[in-house]
C-alpha cells in the first residue's frame, strides 16, 4: 500500500468520525423539548432542559417541539342558545405541549394539534351555549337590578326587562365551564389549555335587524316618557309661576291701595288745615284754579252777576262779601 492510499484512508476514517462524533450530539433551546426516537419508537423520557445532550448517531433522531404558549383562533360559527337566539361567536383560547411523547403519539404536529383542537374546542363551545340563554352569555353580574326600583322594573318594555333578567352564572361562569369540560379531552393528547375566552358574539343578520328596531322602538318609548315627565314638569312649574305672579300682583295692588289712600288722606287734613287757617285766601285760590281750568284760548266765559265766581272780578282790590244764601 502506497503513501497517497494510506493518507486516504486516514482522512476518510477521521471525517467518518467527525460525523459520528457531531451526530452523536444536538442541542436543545429554551423553548425547546426534545423526544429521542428509534427506528419510530421513543427512547427514553423528553428533554426538557436546555443544553447539549449524547444520542446514538445514525440510528436515533430528534423531534423538536415548542415548550412555549400557543395560540389557538377559531372560526366564527353560528350556534343556537336555549332561547333560540342565532348567535355569530369567535373564540380564542391559548395552550402549550405539557406531554411531548404523547403529544408524538396522537398528532404529532402543530397543525394536527390545531386541527384537533378546532374539533374540541368548538363543541364544548356549542354545548354550553345551547344550555343556557343569550342574556347569561352577554351579562357577568345582576348588577343592574340593584339600581332599578320597582315602578322602574314595572313599566319597563320587553328589551328592558330582558336585559335586566336575573342570571344564574353570568358570562365569565360559562368561559370557565367550557374551559372545564374541554380540558379533559385536550390532555389526552399531550396539550395543556391553559385559557378559553369569547372574543366576540354578535346577532345573525336576520335576527340582528329585529333586535336593533326593538331597541330603537325601547329607546323611544323611553325618551317619549321622559319628555311627557318634562311636560308634567313644565306645567307645574309654569302653574306655580303664575300662582305667584298673582299673588305678587294682588299685594302689589293692596299695598299700592293703601298708600293711595294714606295719600288722599294726607291731601285731604292738609286741605282741611288750610282752609281752617284763611277760609277767604282758600275760596280765593280756589276760584283762580276753577278759572285756569274753566277758561282757554279763545273762550269766552259768561257769568251772572249773583255768581260766586263773580264776586272776585267785581273789584281790583278788596272782594266784596259772599252772597247770603
Amino acid at each position: 500500500m502506497n503513501q497517497q492510499t494510506k493518507l486516504g484512508i486516514l482522512i476518510g476514517a477521521g471525517a467518518l468520525l467527525l460525523i459520528v462524533f457531531f451526530s452523536s450530539f444536538y442541542v436543545v433551546n429554551e423553548w425547546e423539548q426534545v423526544v429521542v426516537t428509534q427506528f419510530g419508537d421513543p427512547v427514553g423520557e423528553p428533554i426538557t432542559e436546555a443544553g447539549f445532550h449524547l444520542k446514538l448517531p445514525f440510528v436515533q433522531k430528534t423531534n423538536s417541539f415548542e415548550k412555549r404558549i400557543l395560540i389557538w383562533d377559531g372560526e366564527r360559527n353560528q350556534v343556537p342558545t336555549d332561547d333560540k337566539r342565532f348567535i355569530w361567536v369567535d373564540t380564542t383560547a391559548r395552550w402549550r405541549i405539557k406531554k411531548p411523547l404523547t403529544f408524538l403519539q396522537s398528532v404529532r404536529t402543530i397543525q394536527g394539534a390545531q386541527s384537533r383542537l378546532d374539533d374540541y374546542l368548538d363543541s364544548a363551545v356549542r354545548d354550553v351555549i345551547g344550555k343556557h340563554k343569550l342574556v347569561e352569555l352577554v351579562r357577568l353580574t345582576n348588577r343592574v337590578l340593584d339600581v332599578v326600583s320597582k315602578e322602574e322594573d314595572a313599566e319597563a318594555g320587553p328589551l328592558e326587562r330582558e336585559v335586566r333578567a336575573k342570571i344564574t352564572k353570568g358570562r365569565n361562569k360559562l368561559v370557565l365551564e367550557m374551559l372545564e369540560n374541554a380540558r379533559p379531552k385536550v390532555e389526552e393528547l399531550g396539550l395543556e389549555l391553559i385559557d378559553l375566552r369569547i372574543k366576540r358574539i354578535n346577532y345573525v343578520e336576520s335576527v340582528r335587524l329585529s333586535v336593533y328596531q326593538r331597541m330603537i322602538s325601547e329607546r323611544q318609548r323611553i325618551a317619549e316618557q321622559y319628555r311627557s315627565e318634562g311636560r308634567g314638569k313644565k306645567a307645574e312649574v309654569e302653574g306655580q309661576r303664575a300662582r305667584e305672579e298673582k299673588k305678587i300682583l294682588s299685594e302689589a295692588y293692596r299695598k299700592a291701595q293703601e298708600v293711595i289712600a294714606t295719600a288722599d288722606a294726607d291731601a285731604a287734613r292738609t286741605f282741611a288745615d288750610a282752609y281752617n287757617t284763611d277760609p277767604e285766601f282758600f275760596a280765593f285760590v280756589r276760584t283762580l284754579q276753577s278759572y285756569e281750568m274753566m277758561i282757554g284760548k279763545n273762550h269766552t266765559l259768561v257769568l251772572s252777576p249773583d255768581s260766586d265766581l263773580y264776586r272776585y272780578l267785581t273789584s281790583m282790590g278788596q272782594a266784596p262779601p259772599a252772597k247770603q244764601k
